[in-house]
């Protein structure tokens, strides 16, 4: 039997712990000012919402909508969990509706737990094989969740050894005034460093001068201590 919507949200309530909320509300920033402000939780922890997730398989897209557009985060959480499974086990026409889901939907896509469980996967799935056009524009939104989409999605390519879009999406963030920006800028690199060290050193040659300090902590948090010295104190 599909389970409907109303069946999927018992589930998960089952495995909801009153006392996690609040330090969820917390750790996800949900205070007044704060990034995540005014999100809702229940107090599912992600082992448990990915549990659920794996009794979802089949759900139709309608419901998974029904869910992502949810005010309580661990029901959009469990979504792009759903999405992300159907997209990779789906042939290309759903992969394609998953994928212009996602993207219709990325107001609801509303922290980064969300956005890096999934932009990977299905944008940088789904691009991976086309035109990378649309990390421009996501780049480029007002919303802080869609640049740090655009950026997380290169995560696909990075673990194909193509680091191209990854720099070029990068340099459209160095600006960039949030902090969750510089973090998920600096990841990328960090794992572009990992794979080719001297791709990361040719990119940051003439820019860890003038990058945000976390983003270049992230960055090359791989290195050597005494090479990361030389990075900090601009010695490189």
């Amino acid at each position: 039997m599909t389970l409907t919507a109303r069946a999927i949200r018992a589930r998960l309530r089952s495995r909801a712990i009153p006392a996690n909320v609040a330090i969820l509300q917390r750790f996800f920033k949900t205070g007044p000012g704060e990034y995540g402000e005014g999100d809702t939780f229940i107090g599912v922890k992600v082992p448990a919402v990915r549990a659920v997730c794996r009794d979802c398989r089949g759900v139709s897209l309608d419901v998974v909508v029904d869910l992502l557009r949810s005010g309580i985060h661990e029901e959009r959480a469990l979504a792009v969990l759903i999405l992300v499974d159907q997209f990779q086990r789906g042939d290309e026409a759903v992969r394609k509706r998953v994928y212009d889901l996602y993207l219709a939907n990325t107001a609801c896509i509303n922290n980064w737990d969300l956005v890096d469980a999934s932009a990977g996967q299905i944008v940088g799935g789904w691009l991976h094989s086309r035109s990378h056009a649309p990390l421009v524009r996501l780049a480029k939104s007002r919303s802080l969740w869609e640049r740090r989409i655009a950026i997380v999605a290169t995560y696909h390519f990075i673990k194909h050894g193509e680091f191209d879009d990854t720099f070029r999406i990068s340099d459209l963030l160095l600006k960039d005034e949030h902090d969750l920006i510089h973090k998920a800028v600096g990841w990328m690199l960090r794992e572009v460093g990992k794979r080719d060290g001297a791709a990361l050193r040719a990119y940051l040659a003439s820019r860890y001068g003038s990058m945000p300090r976390t983003m270049l902590r992230y960055a090359i948090e791989k290195f050597g201590e005494a090479e990361r010295k030389r990075y900090l104190r601009g010695q490189v």
